[in-house]
């Protein structure tokens, strides 16, 4: 067992403080490389990563995030959408429904532990609305957006751990009873 790697892991955090700092075009394809190699149902991949710099559509999306006006400080903003049909082509509803979720959550873990491990912050923003993140960018119909990730040099410490529930309260043995 690598204890590194679940140093690694377990040291993430939800950045929300950013320098503004920018970040090289490198570095920004190499988090949508390392996100993509998520796995997906039946390696189906049916996602796309608009990646946004621009100040103004930043801004946008940070308004259309409910004012969560620390996104616009992020160099770099991934908004990973889902295309639920190339999921529901091979998987019917429950691709279009479920699998395109699971499959964009697990990107954007990715995403999240690439930004950590090359030394930068970020944070999954799931709170938006829908439809004004698909009119800032103009996301065609076919495509759902599903999380935003600002990512950027962090700017002051680290926020400490937050608390979280006792595995004896989350481990359920085989079944209910």
């Amino acid at each position: 067992m690598n204890k590194d790697c679940i140093e690694i892991i377990t040291s993430r955090k939800s950045i929300r403080k950013f320098t503004g700092e920018s970040i090289p075009d490198s570095l920004i394809e190499d988090l949508v490389r390392i996100g993509t190699s998520a796995p997906s149902a039946g390696n189906r991949q049916p996602w796309r990563i608009i990646v946004v710099t621009d100040r103004e559509l930043r801004n946008r999306l940070a308004s259309a995030a409910f004012n969560q006006n620390f996104i616009a400080k992020a160099p770099v903003v991934y908004v990973v959408c889902a295309v639920p049909e190339e999921s529901a082509e091979r998987y019917q509803d429950r691709g279009r429904n479920l699998y395109i979720l699971q499959d964009t959550a697990a990107l954007t873990l990715n995403i999240l532990y690439g930004a950590h491990l090359h030394g930068y912050g970020a944070c999954w923003i799931g709170a938006f609305n829908e439809d004004a993140v698909r009119e800032v960018l103009r996301i065609p119909p076919n495509m759902r957006p599903v999380s935003m990730i600002p990512v950027g040099k962090v700017d002051g410490p680290l926020p400490p751990p937050r608390q979280r529930r006792n595995i004896s309260d989350i481990i359920v043995r085989e079944r209910f009873d």
